[in-house]
């Protein structure tokens, strides 16, 4: 029948595509050193492991809901192959004419769900090995944290914070790639089809963050050092503060988190203040690290302090561009974005800009 033509094409392509991002992470450099990765010391589960597992049951949980589903539509999976072979036999009408809406939905969805999903997999698994690690620490010498808090503190508190701060918000963004349904109310209505946003947003996860740090610099430390233990706490306090700021805004997206997509509009939370609350919370978190190397390169030269500086600068400008281009996307799609500047009119800095 024409339901189980459509539900075996929808897992077949789908199956397909699963398939070619798993192969490419885990063939691929790039992704190595994250495949080598175990849960602990050489023992446990690796990174591989988890991909292994990951790719696994992602595609049984694909079989099982295309199965399952009572009225099957046409998946993204199935507009992308169609929309890859249209470019392989009409590459002139192509270039003439451009793909089709839904097929070219369809094959940016999948470019996306394809880099992403696997990446925020690994991410997660590391995140949670090191948050585990820490806690574990912690509870094994809890007698001392009172009569040594500082140390305690810059060994494995702090870290332990940090990692249970960027484990939330891999979570959601994890869930948000990986899975699309309309009971969840994240369906991915459009995927900014522009290369200077795919480009900006690429630029700052692996493996081309690797160059964007060799042309703009890297002078961010995640735990700054700072020689005053009063100064040294308080600092890394408030960049936990805000680094928690940061994750909150992917918690208030809840399952719609992704980058480049419009999945509807989110108006609570950090974003009721301002429109890119994860950006600018993130931003002064690294300004926040980017202290200790200014101050050193200061003690050197003027120069060298201003190098330091300007490579903030840069980077922070990198992260203005990928609001600047994700404001023009959802800008595109439909009306309701222009609805919700008009109630939140700032994009980085309430009651200034």
């Amino acid at each position: 029948s024409a339901v189980r033509t459509r539900r075996i094409m929808n897992f077949g392509a789908s199956f397909v595509f699963a398939t070619l991002a798993f192969l490419v992470y885990r063939l691929s450099p790039h992704s190595a050193s994250m495949l080598r990765r175990s849960w602990r010391n050489g023992d446990g589960p690796t990174g591989l492991d988890v991909l292994n597992f990951g790719y696994a049951a992602y595609c049984i949980i694909l079989l099982l809901f295309y199965l399952l589903e009572r009225s099957p539509r046409e998946s993204k999976s199935v507009a992308a192959l169609r929309g890859l072979v249209t470019i392989a036999t009409q590459p002139g009408h192509i270039l003439r004419h451009g793909l089709a809406y839904t097929d070219r939905l369809g094959l940016l969805t999948i470019l996306l769900k394809g880099f992403f999903g696997p990446l925020m997999l690994l991410s997660l698994f590391d995140f949670t090995r090191n948050l585990v690690a820490n806690g574990a620490y912690l509870l094994s010498h809890a007698s001392a944290i009172e009569t040594d808090f500082l140390r305690i503190f810059n060994s494995h508190g702090y870290w332990f914070l940090f990692q249970a701060i960027l484990f939330m918000d891999v979570v959601f963004f994890t869930i948000g790639y990986l899975v699309e349904h309309p009971a969840l109310k994240n369906e991915i209505r459009s995927v900014d089809p522009t290369w200077v946003g795919w480009a900006a947003a690429l630029a700052c996860y692996p493996p081309m963050n690797s160059l964007t740090a060799q042309m703009l610099g890297e002078n961010v430390s995640d735990f700054p050092q700072f020689a005053d233990p009063t100064v040294h706490f308080a600092v890394n306090c408030l960049l936990l503060l805000l680094m928690a700021i940061y994750a909150s805004a992917s918690v208030a997206l809840n399952f719609k988190a992704s980058n480049l997509t419009h999945r509807g509009i989110i108006s609570h939370g950090p974003y009721r203040f301002v429109r890119h609350p994860a950006y600018i919370a993130k931003n002064a978190a690294w300004w926040l690290g980017t202290i200790p190397a200014a101050s050193a390169a200061w003690q050197q030269s003027a120069y060298s302090a201003l190098l330091v500086v300007g490579s903030a600068i840069a980077w922070s400008a990198l992260y203005a561009l990928r609001a600047i281009t994700e404001e023009e996307h959802l800008r595109k799609v439909d009306g309701a974005y222009d609805a919700y500047c008009l109630k939140v009119p700032y994009r980085f800095i309430p009651g200034i800009f």
